[in-house]
């Protein structure tokens, strides 16, 4: 490999010459072998977003000429374009304010602005893609960009998707009369498009929840600097990118009112991603539901059938497993843990800085994009294809005893209770039980036990 001999404050480093990052980004890079987690892409986007808007408004206050303002732009939307996806290689577990990750983005935009330049100006990574900016609010800024976006561009759209399958599955079988569970025990009746309209509902209340607390991801810590003062930074910086980010992306981005807050607070994500956490709930019970109503096919409940994507078993032919449900519940899991992550890292905002970002914005971001992987699959391989084993339904319903749950209000609760206790010791039929006890004749058990009558379509 050819290398290249980049310097900053410390020395020299060699770096390899067909990388555009520099010193800075190397060094990190042979100090952090931890893992295999890296800055998620996301992230390196929000950055060229940030660093692009921040070029403009400083050319506009005077500080950055018009040459150095267009090769930073043009540089800036390459790396959001995705042409240089291969120049960001560090972990996440590195410093905790981000800063080896800011440099990381200044010294590619730098060193290919510098290519771009038609003049003998030069652009440095510190002086001027960094102007007027700190990793300390810079930071905190990319990330929440990045969650904003990720939430508005993937997983609300995969929330729709999943929430109009049930819909339609709703109004299909509405009329499919079924027998309801409580407590994993045989309750009163209801409709297949009833039970299924709740977790239609379920995924409109996450989608409203998910959407009102992300509004809070708009304010930005940009203008804030090192510790929140603004040190080296025009007053009016921070007001003027939120602006420019606006016309960028047509996000409603502003700068935080409160500088200090937004450098050492993270309770805006803490806040997110707890609705994201109670999508996450819903899912695993939905998911849960699914596998348990379509369990069997001969031996378990085996109300619905759902799509049979791949064979279930290496020993045993023929087995169809829930595979689609089991991957969601996985995801839920997956998103129960970084919940905890994220709130424990986020108390940890020491004096005016939080330093445990990175990692912050890592899981915030994978439970982003696993829940929308997820419901999208979950709904192309399986929600989509389910339908009602009418056989088995209606033998349900008319098997149950707690049908008669209708009788209490024409003989009351203790002489149901009677009839109910007689049919599951006799193991006869609830009509059976119910005339033996001389309480009802076979006249008004017909015409007071009718499931139609029990789910209020």
């Amino acid at each position: 490999m050819e290398y290249r001999i980049e310097k900053d404050t410390l020395g020299e480093m060699k770096v390899p010459a067909d990388k555009y990052w520099g010193a800075q980004t190397q060094r990190s890079k042979e100090n952090f072998k931890i893992g295999t987690e890296r800055m998620p892409l996301q992230v390196i986007r929000a950055f060229a977003q940030l660093k692009k808007a921040a070029a403009t408004v400083n050319h506009e206050l005077g500080k950055l000429t018009g040459t150095k303002k267009k090769g930073i732009i043009d540089a800036c939307d390459e790396v959001i374009n995705g042409v240089f996806d291969d120049h960001f290689p560090l972990v996440v577990w590195q410093t905790g304010s981000g800063t080896q990750s800011n440099m990381n983005i200044n010294e590619v935009l730098a060193r290919r602005a510098n290519e771009l330049l038609t003049t003998d100006e030069t652009i440095h990574p510190n002086d001027d893609i960094n102007m007027s900016q700190s990793s300390n609010d810079t930071f905190p800024t990319a990330m929440h960009i990045a969650a904003y976006q990720e939430i508005q561009n993937l997983l609300i759209p995969a929330i729709k998707q999943l929430k109009e399958t049930f819909g339609q599955k709703e109004q299909d079988f509405m009329e499919i009369i079924k027998i309801g569970r409580t407590h994993l025990q045989d309750a009163t009746p209801l409709t297949l498009g009833q039970e299924i309209s709740g977790w239609r509902a379920m995924l409109e209340k996450s989608e409203y929840m998910i959407k009102e607390s992300s509004k809070h991801l708009l304010n930005l810590a940009i203008g804030g600097t090192a510790v929140g003062t603004g040190i080296n930074a025009d007053p009016s910086f921070g007001d003027k990118v939120a602006k420019e980010l606006h016309a960028q992306t047509g996000f409603e981005f502003k700068s935080s009112d409160n500088k200090f807050h937004a450098l050492t607070s993270h309770d805006e994500i803490v806040y997110v991603h707890g609705a994201l956490k109670a999508l996450a709930a819903d899912l695993m019970k939905i998911a849960n539901d699914v596998r348990w109503l379509a369990s069997g096919p001969r031996s378990g409940i085996g109300e619905i059938r759902i799509p049979a994507n791949e064979p279930g078993s290496s020993i045993m032919p023929g087995k169809v497993n829930p595979t689609q449900s089991e991957a969601l519940t996985m995801v839920a899991a997956q998103v129960f843990g970084n919940d905890t992550t994220i709130g424990f890292a986020a108390s940890q905002g020491n004096f005016e800085l939080n330093v445990f970002k990175p990692v912050i914005i890592y899981n915030f971001l994978q439970s982003v994009r696993l829940l929308a992987d997820g419901m999208v699959s979950f709904n192309h391989n399986c929600a989509k294809g389910i339908e009602p084993n009418q056989e088995v339904i209606t033998k349900n319903v008319h098997q149950s005893l707690m049908l008669v749950t209708a009788l209490n209000p024409h003989i009351g609760y203790e002489k149901a209770a009677e009839i109910a206790k007689l049919a599951f010791k006799e193991g006869s039929t609830l009509k059976e039980a119910a005339i033996k006890t001389g309480y009802v004749t076979e006249k008004q058990y017909d015409e007071w036990i009718d499931p139609r009558k029990m789910v209020n379509v």
